[in-house]
């Protein structure tokens, strides 16, 4: 079992007990997504642990439609099961570059903005901004969450300054590095210590990072998603790259932890709410996006998840002031130099990345 707080364990449970009675699937429905097109159903693909259960039941209560919700942990554990087809999803909730991904493989339809009113209303424009980078024409997202990713650090086992990713290839704490078992966050972290952009398709740039990453390899204690977050709370490790929302879940269970945007930069995500092109269930879709974009709804979710709302009119709810203006969760994005979003750079792009990345881990 996962460290995670009380609240999430409860909620995790009450998802088992409904899974049990068949109500609806907390990382596993037991029903196919294939044989979805029933009116009073939903199916929805999404991250482990990234939304409250308590506001899929209030939707299941209020709309009378019954959620089946399975969940991932990476973006590319997601894309080939819908891509495959094999699966028609309803909801689903990839980041920035698997959206262009999936638009340009016309794997998701339009978005009928007319439906989600609350999407318009309550998300911020400048949000849209940016999700038009992998969205042009903010066609097919609904930006959920966002962030950035950045190194968090346990201020009693660090005893130097924290401000440059190259800190993860300081010998003195070896065997206390936690780099994201991803291969576009951790080339990420090279290239920006290099100074390179993180969607370079430059061989030379690319070959430096793999090499960069493979002499840091021996350093590394483990290569991780989630689990970032549990060793880092439990003092298992000194330094760890991570998403800010997991951060600002740590600093509350261990105080002694501190994070950090690198002075290189970094990538600032957003991940978002799309409806693929097969689904069956496209009204109920977009029912349930426009129920998330609630105002009290996405506070909701952000007070269990703790990864920034781009719903600003559920910040404007938030009744703890140090939250609402936590430079962690709300960061001035203009103090910062070099932050990028990461683009799909192509089924090439792919390839050469993931060859890349398997030489680094089979070292």
């Amino acid at each position: 079992m996962k460290n995670l707080s009380a609240k999430k364990m409860l909620a995790l449970a009450l998802c088992g007990a409904m899974a049990l009675t068949g109500l609806t699937g907390c990382g596993g429905s037991g029903e196919s997504a294939s044989d979805s097109g029933n009116k009073n159903q939903l199916y929805v693909y999404n991250w482990g642990e990234y939304i409250d259960p308590e506001t899929i039941d209030l939707f299941e209560e209020e709309t009378g439609i019954t959620v089946i919700y399975d969940e991932y942990d990476t973006n590319e554990t997601m894309y080939p099961k819908v891509a495959a087809g094999a699966y028609s999803y309803d909801v689903i909730c990839p980041s920035d570059y698997m959206v262009q991904k999936m638009i340009d493989n016309d794997l998701l339809q339009e978005l009928n903005w007319d439906n989600i009113p609350n999407a318009k209303a309550n998300i911020g424009q400048q949000y849209y901004d940016s999700a038009n980078e992998f969205d042009p024409g903010n066609k097919y997202c609904v930006p959920y969450c966002w962030g950035t990713v950045g190194i968090l650090y346990n201020k009693t086992m660090v005893d130097d300054p924290v401000t440059s990713w190259s800190i993860l290839w300081n010998e003195k704490y070896t065997d206390n590095i936690l780099m994201q078992d991803s291969v576009r966050d951790a080339f990420m972290v090279a290239l920006k210590m290099n100074g390179y952009s993180m969607n370079t398709m430059d061989t030379a740039e690319i070959e430096k990072a793999a090499a960069d990453l493979t002499a840091q390899r021996p350093m590394v204690q483990a290569y991780v998603i989630d689990e970032v977050r549990d060793k880092m709370i439990a003092g298992e490790a000194a330094l760890g790259v991570i998403y800010s929302g997991e951060a600002i879940y740590t600093q509350r269970e261990n105080p002694d932890l501190e994070y950090v945007i690198p002075e290189e930069g970094s990538n600032v995500w957003i991940d978002g709410w799309v409806i693929p092109k097969n689904a069956q269930n496209v009204e109920n879709a977009e029912k349930f996006i426009n129920f998330m974009c609630r105002p009290e709804i996405a506070l909701m979710n952000f007070d269990f998840i703790t990864y920034s709302t781009p719903n600003d009119a559920a910040r404007e709810l938030i009744e703890d002031e140090a939250i609402k203006n936590s430079e962690i969760a709300f960061p001035d994005l203009t103090q910062y130099n070099n932050l990028e979003t990461f683009h799909y750079l192509g089924e090439e792009g792919d390839e050469m990345y993931n060859e890349y990345w398997k030489q680094v881990r089979s070292q």
